[in-house]
């Protein structure tokens, strides 16, 4: 099978077109054709060499969608459509930049559909993420508000969506005022325009319950002031580039009785039927997720390039070598 390798860290000249042997089927892991997936952060991340438990050569890719071939014992047939991600996907095992993957039974997602798949595979990780950040992370079933750091963001978009959905008042940040109207459309209550302290202009008007920070360590001292007592942050993303965060004194950057979290969740926090449910809802055009470019499998590099160049405006989308 085609496979793209990375055999060291770098660019995304690093990633490498081989052929390489089909994993054989085994009892507990099922074997898909790849049909599509879409690019996340954390491919980049460990891309360039910063996901340090992940050893090279490696197949990236943390989730896809395509058709099953071998079940691996479980009571599914063959042609079933599923989705599969996270679990170790691409950086314990090798992922889904191929035209086959092979994934343990908890990776792994069957679902009823007519959604095309480059439409299907920008939903499941994006799904999880957002949905794990909101209720295990946030707790946003107990909140009113919650304020998006990083809103134009797919996972942000995402957010937006589902929270607005569950009636919660929303706002969102951006760095481009040209993006206000976008996220305004899309259902935010206020979009801030983000230099990065948003503190006391929030604090002016209403605290917010909850903030997810997407943009990371640069402005999570600042969302923590952005919440009021009782408030949560939950901390998902790293857009800003950065794991670490420099001179943190918590007495002093974590205001009293604010909640401080992450999410990095796995497969587990959503069941099967959540997930079956959101895509029910995006099919039938009751739940809007933002998406962005599709390329070729042939192309994955320069959708690296795009993800390097922080351009996408959306999920990225990449096909299975079979073509759509």
């Amino acid at each position: 099978m085609k496979a793209w390798v990375i055999r060291e860290p770098g660019g995304p000249e690093k990633l490498r077109l081989e052929d390489m042997p089909v994993a054989q089927p085994r009892r507990g892991w099922a074997l898909i054709r790849v049909r599509a997936f879409g690019l996340n952060r954390s491919e980049w991340f460990t891309r360039r060499g910063e996901s340090p438990t992940v050893k090279f050569p490696r197949v990236l890719g943390i989730e896809c969608v395509g058709e099953l071939v071998d079940a691996g014992g479980l009571d599914l047939p063959t042609g079933t459509t599923v989705a599969a991600m996270m679990g170790g996907m691409g950086r314990q095992f090798d992922g889904s930049y191929a035209e086959y993957t092979l994934v343990p039974h908890a990776c792994l997602f069957s679902l009823h559909t007519g959604l095309p798949w480059d439409r299907l595979a920008a939903l499941p990780e994006m799904l999880q993420t957002t949905h794990g950040s909101l209720y295990a992370g946030l707790e946003v079933d107990r909140a009113r508000s919650l304020l998006i750091r990083g809103g134009t963001s797919s996972i942000g978009m995402a957010a937006l969506a589902l929270a607005k959905r569950a009636g919660l008042r929303v706002g969102a940040t951006t760095r481009n005022p040209d993006k206000v109207a976008a996220l305004a459309a899309a259902g935010a209550d206020e979009v801030w325009i983000d230099e990065g302290a948003l503190a006391q202009r929030v604090s002016a008007a209403t605290p917010y319950d909850r903030v997810l920070e997407l943009v990371g360590t640069q402005t999570l001292l600042d969302s923590l002031r952005c919440v009021g007592r009782g408030g949560i942050v939950c901390m998902t993303g790293m857009l800003g580039g950065s794991w670490v965060l420099d001179r943190f004194d918590p007495m002093i950057d974590i205001p009293t009785a604010v909640k401080l979290t992450s999410y990095s969740g796995e497969a587990a926090d959503m069941s099967p039927a959540q997930l079956q449910s959101y895509v029910d809802l995006v099919e039938a055009g009751k739940l809007d997720v933002k998406t962005g470019p599709v390329f070729d499998f042939d192309s994955l590099p320069q959708a690296h390039a795009l993800m390097d160049e922080n351009r996408a405006g959306g999920k990225i989308v990449v096909h299975g070598s079979g073509g759509p």
